[in-house]
């Protein structure tokens, strides 16, 4: 039955832009602080949460997925270790937050450094970085998800705990001198420091040393006339090099070089043509590039006199080289190929010494320094929880050293890559995790995923999202759409600025193929998106409802006309383009989601979450939506609003909060795509 929505008054406002009129009626939802927009949000929470907490699918996911999430974990991410001192976040499964632990050396009794579960629950440990002999850390408190950590220093061995002054806010990029005496971070300006509204652009580096007052901390990077560059700097392994890199959102860069311990930076590669990727190793300057390689090359010069750079790692002919990690003395290089990992090692050089066997389809995490011989990988897949070990290049052995034991069945699944075909005739692949017995029949519920966007590749990693829907019996599927960087600069261009539709059509495609290939049926295909994955899942429900039975939309970017005036969103121009320029104001308002919404269509069921802390996008974006949506369709839907509380863009602070987050969009999705919970009637 439909739904009796919470009054929403249309309120038009008409502008011309670039020409066109164009109406707006819920532009009043885009005020946060407004009590009636206050007042409206919680009405529409009330109806989410009634409609959610009456899901059957809900009581069933909030507890595997406390079995999938709490389980004892040690050294994940990969530890790091500085002289002999480890660091490295461990959790017990009944523990809501990781702990830092630390052991003085391998063979030493881990002892808890920073521990998170004796803080309130709203606040978080968002980083920490060692100094160069391991005696002191700096670590960042963020509070409520909103991506705005202060820096502060423990030393190590007493576990004394001091705060720094600093310059600024959203304090990152901490990067230690040497001899400990201070360090490097990268900030954005403090209210009053530069025009209002402006706060959250106008990146820059400061040098600080410890205890020192803020006014005391010296400028290093910055730009004075383009307020959207990223500016950040890294001590090289030796403490005598500082690398600086300036960074746009559309993935171009500069490196900038300097002695550690000072405040000034040369050019080394200016212009912002390609991108650039710098790191100090062994007197040499090594850079990972896209210039003149579609897939990437790796270049490098004696750090003393940079000026002519060789190749040391040609582009391979297929696979996209994403990562070189300088690990005891060599180079290890992490390719994709067609979205899933493999490494091969080179000598420092460039020459190519072995390919390393690992386990299988999957995603690879690389760890270890220069100067050290210890190399660590990570691996999981879309159906294998997450494993650790340690790799000897002398011997050419990999040793398991930690594997998480969580209940999931793996080997009663598989891992697949497929390939369909987009509009424009463009092969694209998709992962897809299904049941070992599936045999086709056109009745399985199917959640499909995507992003494409940023030049970020999607690979098949572990899910407990995944794991619980492939649990209950549905197929999972993951497209490695245009817009992303699976394939180099070429692929993701393909999907930027004029050209995002390919990415929807890409979309569109695979869920057609879905269909056509007997997996599943629109009725029974959920389709699910968070950010700039939200953009593409609510184009895909203004393009083709039809397709569609059920869409979680997280976090989402909608109005695209409007993105680019709130918070530092102006940022993803670079990606997106803006409404503020007539060209690209003509591809924006074809595809706007919010903008796209026909009155009198029919759209299958939709649930929309904002987060309240989200520093990345606006929650305005799911309140306008979700408005325009009841009012085109009142008698279909649901269409639901679920706001974040005390949430940022990657949700909420304890794992129990997490996992209601996760269990909310499952359920809904499970319902309205007619999966049921393991063991109930169908």
């Amino acid at each position: 039955m439909p739904l009796d929505y919470p009054e929403t008054p249309k309120k038009p406002v008409e502008e011309t832009l670039h020409g066109e009129t164009v109406v707006d009626d819920y532009r009043w939802l885009e005020a946060d602080e407004d009590p009636i927009v206050k007042r409206w949000a919680a009405a529409q929470e009330s109806l989410t949460r009634a409609h959610l907490d009456g899901l059957p699918q809900r009581e069933w996911l909030l507890e595997r997925l406390e079995g999938l999430l709490r389980y004892d974990d040690v050294g994940f991410p990969i530890p790091v270790k500085r002289g002999e001192r480890v660091f490295y976040y461990a959790r017990e499964g009944r523990e809501e937050k990781y702990r830092l632990l630390t052991r003085a050396d391998l063979d030493s009794e881990p002892v808890t450094l920073l521990n998170p579960n004796e803080w309130d629950d709203e606040a978080t440990l968002d980083y920490h970085v060692p100094s160069f002999d391991g005696g002191l850390a700096a670590y960042g408190v963020a509070r409520a998800g909103d991506e705005n950590p202060s820096v502060r220093v423990i030393d190590v061995a007493t576990g004394v705990d001091r705060e720094q002054d600093l310059r600024g806010r959203r304090h990152y990029g901490v990067s230690w001198l040497a001899d400990g005496s201070g360090f490097y971070y990268s900030c954005n300006p403090a209210a009053g420091e530069v025009p209002e509204g402006e706060e959250h652009y106008w990146h820059r580096v400061y040098l600080h040393k410890l205890d020192a007052p803020a006014d005391e901390d010296v400028l290093v990077f910055a730009h004075d006339e383009v307020k959207e560059y990223f500016h950040f700097v890294e001590v090289d392994e030796s403490g005598e090099w500082l690398v600086g890199h300036r960074r746009n959102m559309g993935e171009r860069s500069e490196v900038y070089l300097g002695r550690a311990g000072r405040t000034e930076l040369r050019p080394v590669i200016t212009g912002l043509e390609a991108l650039y990727e710098a790191h100090v190793r062994d007197g040499f300057l090594y850079v990972l590039t896209d210039e003149d390689a579609e897939r990437y090359r790796l270049l490098r010069a004696p750090v003393e006199e940079p000026t002519e750079l060789e190749e040391v790692i040609g582009e391979h002919p297929a696979d996209k080289l994403a990562e070189v990690h300088g690990i005891g003395g060599r180079l290890y290089a992490l390719y994709e190929h067609d979205a899933h990992h493999r490494l091969v090692v080179f000598s420092a050089g460039g020459e190519e010494l072995r390919e390393v066997e690992t386990p299988g389809l999957g995603m690879l995490t690389v760890g270890g320094s220069w100067a050290g011989d210890e190399v660590r990988l990570g691996f999981e897949s879309l159906v294998s929880p997450p494993r650790r070990y340690y790799y000897d290049f002398s011997a050419d052995e990999t040793t398991l050293y930690n594997e998480p034991q969580i209940d999931f069945a793996s080997g009663d699944y598989v891992l697949e890559q497929h390939w369909f075909t987009s509009r424009d005739g463009t092969r694209v692949p998709l992962f897809m995790g299904r049941p070992r017995e599936l045999e086709p029949d056109g009745e399985r519920a199917a959640l499909l995923t995507g992003y494409g966007g940023f030049n970020l590749s999607r690979h098949p990693r572990w899910n407990v999202a995944a794991a619980a829907w492939l649990e209950a019996g549905g197929v999972y599927v993951s497209a490695n759409l245009r817009g992303g960087g699976e394939y180099g600069r070429s692929w993701h261009e393909a999907g930027m600025k004029e050209n995002k539709q390919n990415v929807f059509d890409d979309f569109l495609a695979a869920a057609q193929w879905l269909v056509d290939e007997n997996y599943t049926r629109p009725e029974r295909l959920a389709i699910s998106g968070r950010s700039n994955g939200g953009l593409l899942v609510g184009a895909a429900l203004t393009q083709r409802p039809e397709l569609f039975g059920a869409v979680f939309c997280g976090v989402p970017l909608l109005d695209m006309l409007r993105y680019h005036l709130f918070g530092l969103a102006n940022i993803w121009a670079a990606e997106y383009g803006s409404a503020a320029h007539p060209e690209q104001f003509e591809y924006l308002v074809v595809y706007s989601p919010y903008h796209n919404v026909e009155d009198g269509a029919a759209y299958p069921p939709v649930l929309i979450t904002g987060g309240d802390n989200d520093a990345r996008v606006a929650p305005l974006h799911a309140r306008k939506m979700v408005a325009r949506l009841q009012a085109a369709d009142p008698e279909g839907g649901p269409f639901l609003l679920q706001p974040l509380r005390a949430s940022g863009h990657l949700g909420g602070t304890t794992l129990s909060v997490q996992i209601a987050q996760l269990a909310d969009p499952q359920a809904f999705l499970m319902h309205h795509a007619g999966l049921t919970r393991p063991g109930a009637e169908g």
